[in-house]
């Protein structure tokens, strides 16, 4: 499958802005790349990129005073097929973990396992370890949460979203992650793109955010929002939560003037 995605986002800035901009598709998606992912800014300016510790890939631009326009487009080889789903796949016990999954059994600052940890255990102690747990979790997300673009906001943490029980796709994800951690699994946040693709289309394009929890092993996909299978998933960071991979961090003032995202799936090249 080959996938046409990309993005513009456009500030208005009183003053030149520094930025840390986490826009780039992943690299472990760089193969998959037909076409270059680049970053292009109007007005023209240098962009220069490094890897976080999470291995993204974050640019930093100075953007200068006006309007200041980002942009990519791009296409991507896709398998086609659906997330993974590995109903048996079993719970590692803290102490077998690997070191480098500990941090995302932490609480972070969208995430406050301290706040919800006698919650998730009075909802999810009696579930199977395991994937049956983690998919007893998504269940709950899913059906306790109501999607709403109103009812969103940069400060909303998971705590706040289950008070609340309305939120937009990162805040699924992070009652969710929550959630896991709180039950000893370690779950990470991840952002990117995922179009509409093998289902209705059910409104205006935007990033998405899913989880990843490690079981047996290995880091798998669920998604608390949409909670079904689905195609052309094209990762761009990955983090302990939307702090980590926020997609632009501004220093200084910064006005979001418009912003579109498109992935969809385009024909076999002849």
């Amino acid at each position: 499958m080959r996938i046409q995605t990309g993005f513009e986002i456009v500030y208005d800035c009183p003053e030149a802005t520094p930025m840390l901009l986490t826009l780039s598709v992943h690299p472990s998606r760089r193969d998959d790349l037909e076409t270059p992912d680049w970053l292009q800014t109007s007005p023209a300016v240098d962009v220069r990129q490094y890897l976080d510790g999470f291995g993204n890939i974050v640019s930093r631009v100075m953007a200068p005073a006006g309007r200041f326009t980002l942009s990519s487009g791009f296409v991507v080889r896709d398998s086609g097929l659906v997330d993974v789903l590995s109903p048996g796949a079993r719970q590692i016990p803290v102490a077998d973990l690997p070191d480098d999954t500990i941090v995302y059994l932490l609480g972070s600052r969208y995430c406050e396992t301290d706040r919800l940890s006698d919650l998730a255990w009075s909802l999810f102690q009696d579930t199977a370890p395991g994937w049956e747990r983690v998919q007893a979790i998504v269940d709950h997300v899913h059906d306790h949460v109501r999607f709403d673009y109103q009812q969103t906001r940069a400060t909303k943490g998971a705590f706040e979203t289950w008070e609340e029980g309305q939120g937009v796709c990162r805040d699924y994800a992070h009652l969710a992650i929550a959630f896991c951690r709180c039950m000893n699994i370690p779950a990470r946040y991840c952002t990117g793109y995922l179009g509409d693709i093998g289902v209705p289309i059910v409104g205006v394009m935007d990033f998405s955010a899913w989880m990843e929890v490690w079981l047996d092993g290995g880091w798998h996909t669920f998604d608390p929002r949409n909670n079904i299978p689905r195609i052309g998933r094209v990762l761009i960071a990955r983090g302990r939560d939307a702090t980590d991979v926020a997609i632009a961090n501004t220093f200084g003032p910064a006005r979001l003037a418009s912003f579109k995202v498109i992935s969809y799936d385009l024909p076999e090249a002849a």
